[in-house]
């Protein structure tokens, strides 16, 4: 030990020889000791499924998952919800109730769809607003990171009678923080199977905050955790031997729905996520939540004060 606490002083000495400051000696080492650090040891760290990875790489990771699945991403949804999926998108509508029965230029609602890249939330809120409250004002807003998930909702747009109106927009963004979008501007912020994939869920639960309106609300629907031990037990042997499985078979590439699943377990639980909802400076209904399916997926809502 003793020659060891030696051996610093003599290093610096030989450095003041050679005519460096020993002041510049160490400081070099310093630098060379912070860039020799790995991304785990400054803490800079996130997840990728099961998988620690350094935070900026898990954007590009998370869009090449979804690059190679927009075309396919119904498909997807069927094969981790059984096709349930469907009921609880219509659910996650009705449950908003989008537009107003007195609808006017002046009151229409501005909605903001996060993580929404192929419009299966924004057509449907859209149809409600249309067709259950007399809304053809309200407009919707569609926002993802990835743009061939976006490519792929602009051409289904095209089948539905909202393309081309100036009621659907499209635009790339990232969540987590969303440069586009004025502070208190939205009425209703939603992100459907979307959060878990961002690198920094409470930031994008902040950036919801501040482009929502006084009394805006935030919802979000999102595979969780079930709430029965033997559902539980039978769900995961589904969702981790099956899945990844007929991902390789149906659309050849078991790495991005092995992901998909992983991704799932590692998500907060519900009440972990309320609180995070609550932080942010939400006020939530309630619990906070509404299990659908027993808990394999999860409605969110929090209401800007």
């Amino acid at each position: 030990m003793a020659s060891r606490l030696l051996l610093r002083p003599s290093r610096a000495l030989a450095a003041s020889s050679a005519g460096i400051s020993p002041t510049r000696a160490l400081s070099s080492c310093a630098r060379r000791l912070q860039q020799s650090q790995s991304p785990e040891e400054d803490g800079r760290t996130t997840h990728f499924g099961f998988e620690t990875v350094p935070e900026a790489e898990k954007e590009a990771r998370v869009g090449k998952v979804f690059s190679s699945v927009a075309s396919s991403y119904d498909t997807m949804n069927d094969l981790m919800s059984l096709g349930i999926h469907r009921l609880w998108k219509d659910q996650f509508v009705r449950s908003l109730n989008p537009g107003t029965r007195t609808s006017s230029p002046g009151n229409a609602w501005s909605i903001l769809d996060i993580a929404g890249g192929t419009g299966d939330i924004a057509f449907r809120m859209l149809d409600h607003a249309t067709n259950i409250n007399g809304d053809l004002h309200s407009k919707v807003l569609v926002s993802d990171i990835n743009p061939d998930m976006l490519a792929e909702g602009e051409k289904r747009s095209l089948q539905t009678p909202y393309a081309n109106t100036g009621r659907l927009d499209f635009k790339v963004g990232n969540a987590e923080k969303l440069d586009f979008v004025e502070s208190d501007s939205i009425d209703l912020y939603t992100v459907a199977f979307g959060i878990r994939n961002f690198t920094d869920k409470e930031a994008a639960i902040h950036e919801a905050f501040r482009v929502l309106k006084p009394g805006g609300v935030f919802a979000c629907l999102e595979f969780s955790h079930v709430d029965s031990a033997l559902f539980n037990m039978v769900y995961k042997r589904w969702s981790f031997g099956a899945i990844p499985l007929i991902g390789q078979v149906v659309a050849g590439d078991r790495d991005s729905y092995q992901y998909l699943v992983e991704s799932i377990e590692k998500f907060p639980t519900q009440e972990e996520f309320t609180g995070m909802i609550e932080k942010a400076g939400f006020m939530v209904p309630g619990k906070g939540y509404e299990n659908l399916t027993g808990g394999i997926a999860s409605i969110h809502k929090g209401i800007k004060p």
